[in-house]
């Protein structure tokens, strides 16, 4: 997977600081949390002579993630000079909004479902809501409702409020990388409905954002931490594309997608820019649905 260099996956409460991710991209891959673990191993592999690419392992809920790992790398000695480069974000909202589409779209259509991740801040809380508000209204599942490990409602409080709804079912889907339990046994029955991303899928995304950071880097010398800098502004790099999807390049400079580089791109289908254009919900599942 890490190819001519290095890959760190950098985590946060979305994958429980790493510990969801353990055993799950491949032997080559070092998985850490940001701040020291961090500063330590992109030290250790350039110490090596190795390349790095830092992958932050967000699914749109932490965009502060971004930005704390550019000021991490920033301060890495000898990380200049295309020697550390900070990949765009594993996913953007949109993508978390598509891969819960898509993993609902196996939950028989009577049965509620229960979004669950690991809290994260008020306005981190909040997205989950609205990509659940998304995700009932593309999907065919008359009750969607969220639940936070570590806040309330928790699992099992979740679960007790599908059922006052009148769900006589429940699917608990993980909406992180992170697993969670409904807490105990509830009024009605709860059946797992994860992971949202199977780890082949996993790790063809991580390949796809090294394979970017490298192109970006070959082509316009931008490695990424100073766009990165600015990332909770604007909730990720301001140019993502879509888990599973290739692109092609044509290198006109015919407009600017607020990041470090401008240049024409042909997408696949649900590819979201930044700053622009943002695709419909249900546009975005069409380009992850083969891979979720």
């Amino acid at each position: 997977m890490a190819g001519n260099a290095a890959v760190i996956a950098v985590c946060g409460h979305e994958a429980a600081y790493g510990r969801a991710l353990e055993g799950r991209l491949g032997p080559d891959v070092d998985i850490v949390p940001n701040g020291r673990a961090l500063f330590r191993a992109a030290a250790a592999r350039l110490r090596r002579g190795e390349r790095v690419v830092v992958v932050p392992m967000t699914l749109g809920r932490e965009p502060g993630l971004v930005a704390d790992t550019a000021r991490t790398l920033r301060a890495v000695p000898d990380a200049g000079r295309g020697a550390v480069l900070l990949a765009e974000p594993f996913g953007t909202a949109q993508h978390l909004v598509a891969w819960l589409r898509a993993a609902a779209g196996r939950v028989p259509a009577d049965s509620a479902i229960l979004l669950a991740a690991p809290s994260g801040d008020p306005f981190e809380d909040a997205e989950l809501h609205r990509v659940a508000a998304l995700v009932r209204r593309y999907g065919r599942h008359e009750l969607v409702e969220v639940a936070f490990d570590g806040s309330d409602p928790g699992p099992a409080g979740g679960v007790r409020r599908c059922a006052l709804l009148g769900a006589e079912r429940v699917a608990l889907l993980p909406a992180s990388f992170a697993a969670v339990g409904p807490g105990g046994a509830g009024p009605v029955p709860v059946a797992d409905a994860g992971p949202l991303v199977p780890d082949p899928a996993l790790r063809r995304v991580l390949d796809e954002r090294v394979a970017d950071a490298h192109r970006r880097w070959d082509e316009h010398g931008d490695d990424g931490i100073t766009t990165g800098l600015a990332a909770a502004d604007h909730h990720g790099h301001a140019h993502t594309h879509p888990p599973g999807e290739g692109h092609g390049h044509s290198h006109g400079h015919d407009h600017d997608h607020g990041s470090a580089h401008g240049h024409p791109h042909e997408h696949g289908p649900g590819t979201g820019h930044r700053h622009h254009h943002h695709p419909s919900a249900a546009g975005a599942d069409l380009g992850i649905r083969s891979i979720a």
